[in-house]
């Protein structure tokens, strides 16, 4: 039996996914089959797929599928990527207009390879569907951009209602679970995003071997950096290879972290074992 086929620990009880069900889930499902649509919540497995998809958000990922960096906690392929494809702006408004979204999520790999990072497909894609979809918010998850502000800057002019950019984790255990970004490199980054007075966002993931302390420092610097809205997850192994989970939260200490979060100042925390960064992201555009 390979590495990637052991057996997995079994999940405990609150982990446990219900089927997604729903009229308007139904109809965007039946509108990605027949269209052909790409969304990272039904590649991705992610767990909230029915509730999103009935409020109509949806998650799409731009540049291509394979990405420069190799984070031990992401599942997403790592090595050389293609050419960017100069059409797919125009597919992800498509989709986004096929699926009626009310608010669309867009992500990326990151593309250390490219002289812009990929900036300059951010900003087409974004003003795209901007303008296929004039009534559609939306949020966008870049990455750090190296803390090239300029780039970042280009992101930040086509207004996007909110502008994300995860930790992923606190500042001890950065090192071993990203590959090449840095804790203060992020911090950086939004408060770049704040001061722009964009609503700025990021979000961790718990289960990695962090301590209690160093989940409310990092609030603290998330604060600190003007971040208004944060997501607080489980971390999940996407496989054996990939680092282990060191333990799993109980839901009683992810409400216990939105209560915090929400008294130390934040707008909105999302925070409990399913939550991935896209959760209820049509209400953070209020942020």
């Amino acid at each position: 039996m390979s590495e990637d086929t052991q057996p997995r620990p079994r999940l405990p009880r609150w982990m446990k996914m219900n089927m997604p069900k729903g009229e308007s889930y139904s109809k965007v499902k039946n509108l990605v089959g027949k269209h052909g649509l790409h969304t990272i919540c039904a590649s991705g497995n992610c767990p909230n797929i029915g509730e999103c998809w009935n409020r109509g958000t949806a998650t799409f990922m731009i540049l291509g599928e394979i990405c420069t960096r190799n984070c031990k906690f992401c599942g997403v392929k790592s090595g050389k990527p293609l050419p960017t494809d100069p059409e797919e702006a125009s597919r992800v408004a498509e989709s986004i207009r096929l699926m009626q979204l009310k608010h669309a999520v867009v992500t990326s790999v990151d593309r250390d390879d490219l002289p812009d990072l990929g900036a300059a497909a951010w900003v087409a894609t974004i003003r795209e569907i901007k303008a296929v979809n004039p009534t559609t918010k939306l949020e966008v998850l870049i990455p750090d951009f190296q803390g090239r502000r300029e780039l970042i800057e280009q992101v930040i002019a086509t207004e996007p209602e909110v502008i994300s950019h995860n930790m992923e984790t606190v500042e001890r255990l950065t090192p071993q679970i990203r590959s090449v970004a840095k804790y203060r490199q992020s911090l950086e980054v939004l408060r770049i995003i704040a001061e722009s007075g964009r609503v700025a966002k990021s979000g961790i993931m718990l289960g990695l071997g962090e301590t209690r302390e160093e989940v409310l420092q990092t609030m603290d610097d998330l604060l600190h950096v003007g971040c208004k809205v944060m997501t607080i997850g489980q971390y999940l192994a996407p496989t054996t290879a990939h680092l282990p989970v060191v333990n799993y939260i109980e839901p009683e200490q992810f409400e216990q972290y939105r209560t915090i979060g929400l008294e130390k100042g934040f707008s909105f925390v999302e925070s409990s074992p399913l939550v991935r960064s896209s959760y209820r992201a049509e209400m953070h555009a209020e942020a």
